[in-house]
């Protein structure tokens, strides 16, 4: 048996060592994730979003891997600044701004890395893009705006025997809730319907808002805002005491103290951003030049726990 010579026992070595170096570790994307505060429309969006986005990749790059930074501000405006600011140190590939008041400071924090939003009514009002078809910005996204008019048609079909005004309450310091209600003014003008408005600034105003509200009511219709889908559940209570019918912005919002909707599902809103995410990641599309979206699929959801203890069969709920 021929023996190795050490000169060329060390040259193997080397061109193994130098191939081993070769091997292409699987890459990873980094994707920030900016969230106003938790609740069940915007948890469904970022659930939807990542489940989505995993496939995309998955489907194109089955080697590589997706870190998610999640930061979670909470309500909180100083933690939302201080969050976005970490978020553009880290440089991620794209960023997730989930609610109108993480977009906009993630969009005053960066106009280099890619930013699509979702759960944002009005994105142009909001000023994070142009215009919705033509951005010209690093921002664009998903639009969570509604079927205000379809909404209301529904909660006079709820009330549809008495003769007293429906209801709305909404939070005065979120333009997004301030254009659902002036669509729902608009809608109940042209249809001779009464309305009683009353507008919270905070959650510590709700209880005795809803007190003074709900015996002077029909029904009540609560648009998409954060601070009210937050407090559903309290919304829920009252609402049930006084025994009327609850017509919600949101599923999400209906099912944690509604009656019914008919609206969008904010997990299928989260996986339809997550698909312009990865034309932005894996495509290297702008969104600059990517159009905003709304809601592909509409829903009629009935809370039917709530319809029942109202007397409302729930089968004979139907689309507006």
């Amino acid at each position: 048996m021929k023996r190795i010579s050490p000169l060329l026992l060390l040259m193997l070595l080397t061109l193994t060592l130098s191939g081993c170096g070769r091997i292409k570790q699987p890459k990873t994307l980094n994707i920030g994730i900016l969230q106003i505060v938790q609740h069940g429309s915007l948890d469904a969006a970022r659930d939807g979003f990542e489940t989505q986005f995993n496939h995309e990749v998955k489907r194109v790059h089955p080697k590589w891997r997706v870190h998610y930074n999640y930061q979670n501000a909470q309500g909180d405006q100083a933690n939302l600044n201080a969050m976005a600011q970490q978020l553009t140190i880290t440089k991620p590939q794209l960023v997730l701004a989930i609610g109108t008041p993480a977009a906009q400071v993630m969009a005053r924090k960066t106009r280099t890395i890619p930013v699509l939003t979702t759960a944002v009514t009005n994105l142009v009002q909001a000023g994070l893009v142009q215009s919705n078809q033509r951005p010209q910005t690093n921002v664009s996204g998903t639009s969570d705006q509604g079927p205000v008019t379809a909404q209301i048609k529904l909660l006079t079909q709820l009330t549809k025997h008495s003769q007293q005004p429906l209801g709305i309450i909404y939070n005065s310091s979120e333009a997004n809730s301030l254009n659902q209600v002036n669509t729902a003014r608009t809608y109940a003008k042209a249809h001779q319907l009464q309305l009683k408005v009353v507008s919270v600034s905070s959650a510590n105003d709700i209880q005795s808002a809803l007190v003074g509200l709900t015996p002077k009511v029909a029904g009540l219709y609560v648009p998409t805002d954060n601070l009210m889908a937050s407090s559903m559940k309290l919304i829920g209570k009252q609402t049930q005491r006084a025994h009327i019918p609850v017509v919600t912005g949101s599923i999400e919002m209906a099912a944690d103290g509604g009656t019914a909707t008919y609206g969008l599902n904010y997990r299928d809103l989260g996986k339809q951003t997550a698909k312009m995410a990865a034309h932005v990641v894996l495509k290297h599309q702008k969104p600059a030049e990517m159009p905003v979206q709304t809601a592909q699929h509409l829903q009629l959801y009935v809370n039917q726990s709530r319809t029942q203890a109202l007397g409302i069969n729930p089968k004979t709920v139907h689309k507006p």
